[in-house]
């Protein structure tokens, strides 16, 4: 945090300096770096070019709040990345309010098995949308959003009554086969034409046969959700002790559609808890 504050480069140093002389606790602490020549300046990415890529991890307002959630999205369209609504909607108000000058509205939407706050103004508004099958932080379980955290604003926006439970299912009732997510896909084409659409695995063995499947349902990405990932309505149990890390997940991922000639056919990403640049 002091780092983050400070924007002092020393800082950031120190911080990286404590993380990397823990004990391993993730495969890439276990990576060596080998140099190599440094290549021409002018061949550098632009700064730009490189945040583009970064996404802020799916967070629903109901997780958060809506003050945390309208300043993520607000720092991330101020730096050209892109963040992510989570499960649960967002504020049709927020389509049109900024701060600082940025826009509060998430450019990604995601839809999960809940549907809850999926909309027709909702997915028109994205400029990408992510259908969740399931979340790194508790592969395999569905959602379980507290009474507490079901406020009226909040059951506003999810379509329900306030104070009570909300239970996200394990699996999308219309998605049994690669063939109904491929129509999901194609419904979902047909509302917004214009956005990407992903769909969200968790790593896991075997996830490189679901991505190859997510690749001939004509998706444009597939993220790889590891272990570390963040969550407001999972068990402890699942936080500590399930999943595992988006490298494994990633290896196989690649292995797969390379020897199966889809590669490029389908952009992969990966998410969950990056704190440093190695």
């Amino acid at each position: 945090q002091k780092a983050a504050q400070s924007g002092e480069r020393e800082d950031y140093q120190r911080f990286t300096a404590m993380v990397y002389q823990r004990p391993p606790t993730t495969l890439r602490d276990l990576f060596t770096f080998v140099p190599t020549t440094p290549i021409p300046l002018e061949q550098v990415e632009p700064m730009e070019a490189i945040r583009a890529r970064f996404v802020a991890s799916a967070m629903s307002v109901g997780a958060l709040s809506p003050e945390t959630h309208r300043t993520v999205a607000a720092a991330m369209n101020s730096i050209g990345a892109r963040n992510n609504t989570g499960e649960g909607g967002e504020d049709p108000d927020w389509y049109h309010e900024t701060m600082g000058g940025f826009p509060v509205s998430s450019k990604i939407k995601q839809v999960a098995s809940g549907r809850f706050g999926v909309t027709t103004e909702y997915l028109v508004r994205a400029e990408e949308l992510e259908i969740k099958m399931a979340q790194g932080s508790k592969p395999g379980e569905g959602g379980q959003l507290p009474p507490s955290k079901v406020t009226p604003f909040i059951a506003k926006l999810r379509h329900t009554a306030p104070h009570i439970a909300l239970i996200s299912p394990p699996p999308h009732h219309d998605i049994y086969s690669i063939e109904d997510l491929a129509q999901l896909i194609y419904d979902l084409r047909q509302v917004n034409t214009e956005a990407r659409i992903g769909v969200k695995l968790v790593a896991s063995a075997g996830v490189g046969t679901i991505a190859a499947g997510v690749a001939k349902a004509h998706a444009d990405y597939v993220l790889i959700s590891g272990y570390d990932g963040g969550t407001g309505a999972s068990p402890m149990q699942s936080i500590k002790h399930a999943g595992i890390s988006w490298e494994r997940g990633l290896a196989e991922t690649q292995q797969v559609l390379l020897r199966n000639g889809l590669r490029e056919r389908v952009k992969v990403r990966v998410d969950g808890g990056f704190k440093t640049g190695r």
